[in-house]
């Protein structure tokens, strides 16, 4: 299996897309690690992942990744159960909708937060987990993969209608994974993001009750259909894996061909 004997972790695994990459992971044999800010979604998903691989269920921390104090108790407690970590999926997120004339300073940097300054803090503090485990490795001909995938979006490309602060934070996290993998290339850690398109999760589902939203969906994307979370968990595994290991500072759009129309 691609992530036999590695430790892998995904913020926001409590739903969605994070919640379909942990289940992908653990399938493919990672030790996965579930972060949220909401236990009993984080359970639902350790569930989950123990019906279907027959493992224990595997382990979750409840923590709000804005925080850089609750980052670095996270931190701590990886360090001291683990003691090491190879892939890190930064999925955590949430949006709102708003006009930039309407927008208090208040939501937009709630926004930022949840979207773009997590992404910051985890790969900071925990990629110094990863960055530590590598060197420890340096003489070792047969390193192990580490890798970061953090999930910014098609908005990121394209401003979408009413999310200006979700847009600019998912741009930020396309070009701040640029730079990430540059400054962690030294150690062999991979970074790269994946930018989604319209898919069933949590963030979209008030959407995708209204069927105009949908036609105007169908009718805007080249597949002309909605995506699903385990697509975009393919695609993440693919990224955090060993088949990408030529791959850094990239960015896979996967929005079904909504900009080619």
């Amino acid at each position: 299996m691609k992530f036999s004997q590695s430790i892998a972790m995904i913020t926001g695994a409590g739903s969605g897309i994070g919640q379909a990459a942990a289940i992908k992971l653990a399938k493919e044999g990672a030790q996965v690690i579930l972060v949220g800010r909401t236990r009993s979604k984080l359970e639902n998903t350790a569930v989950e992942i123990s019906r279907i691989t027959g493992a224990p269920r595997p382990e979750t921390f409840a923590a709000d990744v804005t925080s850089e104090k609750e980052v670095e108790q996270l931190a701590e407690h990886v360090h001291q159960q683990f003691g090491d970590l190879h892939v890190l999926i930064n999925n955590a997120g949430g949006s709102s909708q708003t006009r930039i004339m309407e927008t208090a300073a208040s939501e937009w940097d709630q926004v930022q937060s949840a979207n773009l300054k997590s992404v910051f803090l985890v790969s900071r503090i925990l990629g110094n987990i990863m960055a530590d485990g590598s060197k420890k490795e340096a003489a070792n001909p047969n390193r192990k993969n580490r890798a970061i995938v953090n999930v910014a979006s098609l908005s990121g490309h394209q401003a979408g209608a009413l999310i200006p602060h979700y847009s600019a934070a998912k741009a930020g996290v396309i070009n701040f994974t640029r730079a990430l993998a540059l400054e962690l290339s030294p150690f062999g850690i991979r970074a790269n993001s994946v930018s989604p398109g319209f898919i069933e999760t949590p963030l979209t589902q008030a959407g995708l009750e209204n069927e105009q939203f949908v036609k105007a969906i169908e009718k805007n994307t080249a597949l002309k259909r909605v995506g699903k979370p385990e697509e975009i968990a393919n695609i993440i595994a693919f990224l955090a894996s060993s088949d990408a290991s030529y791959m850094t500072g990239s960015d896979v759009l996967a929005d079904g061909g909504w900009l080619i129309m």
